[in-house]
């Protein structure tokens, strides 16, 4: 008993979009800082939602063409960087499929939290591996249930189905934690010590440290 006691808790408020390549890379950093210092501190993490593009189309649209629309010329320097940042956390980066609107997905995480923190934490592993590494589009509800699925998430199929469950807390969330902040991933941890973008482990470790002295 007295093991458990002692550990400090860290808690770290995450916003993210589930489109966002470096939220990807900042979660698998610091899921390896977690890993690493699981024997000192005991952690709650809280995904919340942020929308790059929130006039982007729910149909969804090539992933590839989006970018070259949007980046121009640059799209494919950027695709060769991301390839060589997601291959360095051991993944293999895809722009094969659609991209397109991410509010779905931000009701589903929602939801997730509602049947425990490690539950939503999982989810947003899934729709991230589906999305970024296979070609799986984030406005597909069969995907967004596949991947409640496999983390045990209950009642996702009916919770999905009415567009405005979620949707007044999501828009709550967007103003609250993204209302402030430019860009993602970002992380406040313990209320205070603020990170941003897709950090190497050791930053994480450091600002745990911090966050708890």
């Amino acid at each position: 008993m007295s093991g458990t006691s002692e550990k400090k808790l860290v808690r770290i408020d995450v916003s993210s979009d589930t489109v966002c390549p470096w939220c990807f890379v900042g979660k698998k950093n610091l899921d390896k800082a977690i890993a690493a210092s699981k024997d000192k501190y005991n952690f709650e993490i809280i995904w919340h939602p942020f929308q790059l593009s929130p006039d982007a189309p729910k149909e969804g649209i090539d992933k590839r063409e989006y970018y070259r629309r949007k980046f121009g010329s640059q799209s494919e320097r950027m695709e060769a960087r991301m390839s060589e940042v997601f291959k360095n956390v051991g993944l293999e980066y895809s722009l094969s499929g659609l991209t397109g609107n991410t509010i779905d997905s931000h009701r589903l995480i929602y939801f997730a939290r509602q049947q425990g923190l490690d539950k939503q934490h999982d989810l947003v592993e899934e729709l991230n591996i589906g999305y970024f590494t296979q070609g799986k589009y984030i406005g597909d509800h069969k995907f967004l249930l596949e991947s409640a699925a496999k983390v045990g998430i209950e009642g996702a199929e009916e919770f999905l189905k009415d567009p405005n469950n979620g949707l007044k807390e999501v828009e709550e969330e967007l103003k609250t934690y993204s209302g402030n902040i430019s860009g993602v991933p970002y992380y406040v941890i313990n209320g205070n010590h603020k990170l941003s973008g897709g950090q190497p482990p050791e930053v994480f470790l450091r600002a745990f440290q911090v966050a708890t002295n």
